[in-house]
């Protein structure tokens, strides 16, 4: 079977995470707002939408460090779709009111208390709803085999107040589930609560999906290649990494010193013990990727250059200087993935920026995986750029403005060096509006996908950036304080600009 990319004609598409859509009560949720933010891709013609791991995130907000690879994040369920269809009963909606509708930024903890609340109303409204219901929902959890770790996880967790596994009780720690099931039983009810919230969570995406494909939308979401150290995945599954029964690290994730940190980058979650992966067969990185295919159309894959080659450092190490290349079974895993979807392609995007090797060129290209170029890192004075447009050879490519890691592009030329500003301008007929010249110059380029941040497309600063790397505190809370109207214009602008390089549909 001769292979394919994943990517067959020019297109468009906007990366906006669901939380930063209008509607919901706190940020964006599963309901008509996402619904509404598909009718108008659809109508400007723009066939791709971006998004960051739907999954929950951990105590910052981050969705790349989640308690579960396979969970939702309970901040998404709408309210509104469970008092239409009458899974929770409440006299007055204003017993849940909507808040921060007009904040350009929305409050965690505000966001915990209301779906922890809509979770006690679900569990309220569960007797009352009919055996049809009770038994999709029974037939579901047998399906989802990994809802009962996690639900049993995040309950034991809340019991020792969010400590990390590895700070609980022996017999919790090590998960010895037969001698916890008197404790367990105690807790029926608020395991039922976190299952109840999955299986909403996932019936309101699953029709979103639905309603994607039928608008002709493609979803693009994201796959971090590491797992959290605190999450369902490592505790249930401690073989497969490299940890100890205890919960120590063995080893850790990084990457090796660089020109931009001279000690490198720690992440301090688990590397994988591979051997054991390809005893397996690979089963838990494929049920991983199955459960991911369910839920999107693509995946982006982050840190893509670890299927060929990851650094591994000690675990009790302090900086990621000390570390060791170690080859990866990529291949072999990316050959079953193609057996398991029965395809001539893989629906993949390769995470490959920042130093990448040749051999991790090669297992992209073998894969006819489509990489990624940014375009704010193109400008630093290197002919040799990789990420210059006229670099930009062949068109097997997604090309970015910036991504949710980057600043926005308004403020990326802002405190860009003035000398690197001239040449720019003379060499793209730059103005002043950097967002939209920016964009022309990706539109521009062979890639078959151009995507922009919303932000660049509405021309907004860092006040709206989503993520600053290496930092912890007030990353991931931005959202649009404007209606889906008020940006119409912006999204014709866009589709428009698109269509004079033949980047939309006809």
């Amino acid at each position: 079977m001769t292979i394919k990319s994943v990517f067959k004609k020019k297109s468009l598409g906007i990366l906006i995470h669901p939380s930063s859509l209008p509607g919901g009560s706190y940020c964006g949720t599963f309901g008509e707002g996402a619904k509404n933010w598909i009718k108008k891709l659809s109508k400007h013609r723009i066939d791709f939408w971006q998004f960051l791991p739907l999954s929950p995130t951990d105590s910052t907000g981050s969705p790349y460090s989640s308690p579960s690879s396979f969970a939702l994040n309970p901040w998404f369920l709408d309210i509104d779709e469970l008092i239409e269809k009458r899974f929770i009963f409440l006299s007055n909606s204003q017993e849940l009111p909507s808040i921060n509708h007009n904040e350009p930024h929305f409050n965690f903890d505000l966001a915990d208390k209301f779906s922890k609340k809509l979770g006690e109303y679900l569990l309220v409204g569960w007797e009352s709803q009919s055996e049809d219901r009770k038994n999709d929902f029974h037939i579901w959890n047998k399906k989802n085999t990994w809802v009962e770790d996690y639900s049993i996880f995040m309950v034991i967790k809340d019991e020792f107040s969010m400590l990390p596994w590895w700070e609980w009780p022996f017999d919790f720690k090590q998960k010895k589930i037969e001698l916890i099931k008197p404790w367990l039983k105690d807790k029926n009810k608020e395991i039922l609560k976190t299952k109840l919230i999955q299986w909403h969570l996932d019936k309101q995406w699953m029709n979103i999906k639905r309603f994607a494909k039928s608008q002709g939308i493609t979803l693009i979401g994201d796959l971090p290649f590491y797992v959290s150290r605190d999450s369902a995945d490592v505790w249930s599954n401690k073989s497969l990494f490299s940890i100890s029964q205890n919960g120590d690290l063995l080893f850790q994730s990084g990457v090796p010193p660089d020109y931009f940190s001279s000690t490198g980058q720690l992440w301090g979650t688990p590397t994988y013990y591979w051997s054991k992966h390809k005893r397996t067969n690979f089963e838990w990185w494929r049920k991983r990727f199955r459960r991911q295919f369910e839920l999107v159309d693509i995946l982006r894959l982050d840190h893509f250059r670890a299927l060929s080659g990851y650094w591994r450092v000690d675990g009790n190490a302090k900086t990621a200087i000390n570390g060791t290349w170690v080859n990866s079974p990529g291949k072999d895993l990316l050959n079953t993935l193609k057996k398991d979807l029965k395809s001539n392609y893989l629906p993949i995007i390769a995470e490959d920026l920042g130093v990448i090797t040749q051999d991790v060129e090669i297992l992209r290209d073998n894969f006819k995986l489509p990489g990624m170029k940014i375009l704010q890192f193109a400008f630093d004075g290197n002919i040799n750029n990789p990420y210059l447009p006229k670099n930009i050879l062949g068109e097997n490519w997604v090309v970015y403005t910036g991504t949710h890691d980057n600043a926005t592009s308004t403020s990326w030329w802002k405190y860009l060096d003035n000398h690197i500003k001239n040449h720019i301008k003379i060499d793209f007929n730059f103005s002043d509006d950097p967002c939209w010249n920016l964009i022309e110059v990706g539109m521009s380029t062979k890639a078959n996908l151009f995507i922009s941040p919303i932000q660049d497309i509405l021309s907004l600063d860092d006040s709206s950036r989503l993520n600053t790397p290496g930092t912890t505190i007030n990353n991931w809370r931005w959202k649009l304080n404007k209606t889906l109207e008020d940006i119409d214009i912006y999204l014709q602008k866009y589709s428009n600009l698109g269509e004079n390089y033949g980047r939309v549909r006809n």
